[in-house]
């Protein structure tokens, strides 16, 4: 049967603007979980003995689990309703933080793999929560895609500086980011509820992956997994390969955060405009181009003249990012009848996507150490705008996915 949504009790302005608050504290919990551990990378593995390998995985374990996580998303959405399943993702996001408290080195990834769950949960739910409750959702979605990147760029750049202030350990530094969740969990659950009320009005959908046989569904996840693999690749890979073309070392990790920030910027006009152009029944083809133009000038620069005009290829190519990554996850709502609908294509979007992406920073690696410099590495994420303008063309018509494609 196809999954169908009761209408969202109406809201005042002010319910309206708490509930966006609420849903703006869920995604500031979404990355620094992952991003506070790069700072410390290095005193963690002082501590703890661990090789450069098994110090990086830290870092790319929580994408894999974005992948691997996301089909429960659904699943947890029609048991518990969205609601209550996005706040017990915060309750699991704050135990995995704090489980990184203990001494094993078990601990360490055994919390970092639960964490990375939550987040996976989250990131599948928020956006089909926006789609049931905001009736202008690409407004809402480029906030809360924009408050992504502000979680991301908060953690980068202040773990450190208040490790160093409240004289923590590194442990100490990293859970505290646990808080945050706390806090979010607090104002989410009095302002979004628990859905019990509605949760009667769902009906068991058709399996997630029937989605796949549709052409739109399919472009919709090339698009996301693509725009993923260009982020997470190069993102790992930035400050080496700034350094190897004769920047400062610190350079580097100033301008990996310039990207961050102009992401955000991106984040929120990219669902915003995509937004407008729907209420206008029009698609959103004008801004997939802008996407794929500033990838082409982010990374194209970086290419030809990497220690030239170095601070424009890289805020360019973070405008593109965070455009790119909150038109991706916009898509899926836009393109989705109902919130379920909704959640099951983030479902299946997400896992595929950020597998495919978690891949990314590998085989850069690889071509890097195979032909001893960057021009091969950054040659093929040019190649690979070529499957996401062809995802990106057809995901961005205006049309809706069908609500109960069987498997």
């Amino acid at each position: 049967m196809a999954g169908t949504l009761t209408a969202p009790p109406a809201r005042t302005t002010t319910g309206a603007l708490l509930l966006a608050v609420a849903v703006v504290l869920v995604a500031l919990n979404q990355r620094p979980a992952v991003v506070g551990v790069a700072p410390v990378l290095v005193e963690l593995r002082a501590d703890t003995g661990l090789s450069s390998a098994l110090g990086g995985l830290l870092t790319s374990l929580p994408v894999l689990c974005f992948g691997a996580f996301a089909p429960v998303a659904p699943r947890l959405a029609r048991r518990l309703g969205l609601e209550t399943a996005v706040a017990a993702s915060l309750v699991l996001l704050a135990g995995g933080v704090a489980l990184r408290l203990l001494d094993p080195v078990a601990a360490l990834y055994g919390g970092t793999v639960i964490a990375g769950g939550a987040i996976a949960v989250a990131n599948v739910l928020v956006p089909a929560f926006v789609k049931g409750e905001f009736t202008r959702p690409g407004l809402v979605m480029g906030v809360y895609s924009a408050a992504l990147n502000v979680g991301a760029a908060v953690a980068a750049g202040l773990t450190v500086p208040l490790q160093v202030a409240l004289g923590l350990d590194w442990r100490t530094a990293l859970a505290g980011w646990g808080l945050l969740a706390v806090l979010a969990l607090a104002v989410w659950l009095p302002v979004a509820g628990t859905g019990a009320s509605r949760r009667g009005g769902v009906r068991a959908p058709g399996a997630s992956w029937g989605l796949l046989r549709v052409p739109l569904a399919r472009r919709v996840v090339v698009f996301l997994g693509m725009q993923s693999t260009q982020f997470y690749a190069l993102a790992a890979w930035l400050p080496t390969l700034l350094t190897d073309a004769g920047l400062p070392a610190a350079d580097g990790g100033a301008l990996l955060a310039v990207s961050t920030v102009t992401g955000a910027v991106g984040a929120f006009l990219g669902p915003t405009l995509a937004g407008s152009m729907q209420a206008r029944n029009r698609g959103q083809r004008p801004l997939v181009l802008v996407v794929l133009a500033c990838y082409l000038v982010g990374v194209g620069g970086l290419l030809i003249a990497p220690t030239t005009a170095t601070v424009v290829w890289v805020a360019v190519f973070g405008v593109a990012q965070g455009g790119g990554f909150a038109l991706a996850l916009t898509l899926i709502v836009l393109r989705s009848a109902t919130p379920l609908t909704a959640a099951r294509m983030g479902g299946v979007a997400q896992c595929l996507g950020y597998l495919v992406a978690a891949t990314g920073p590998v085989v850069l690696g690889v071509l890097h150490d195979l032909t001893d410099g960057w021009s091969w590495p950054l040659a093929l994420l040019l190649v690979l705008l070529i499957p996401m303008a062809w995802a990106g063309w057809g995901a961005a018509r205006d049309a809706l996915l069908p609500e109960a494609p069987r498997a």
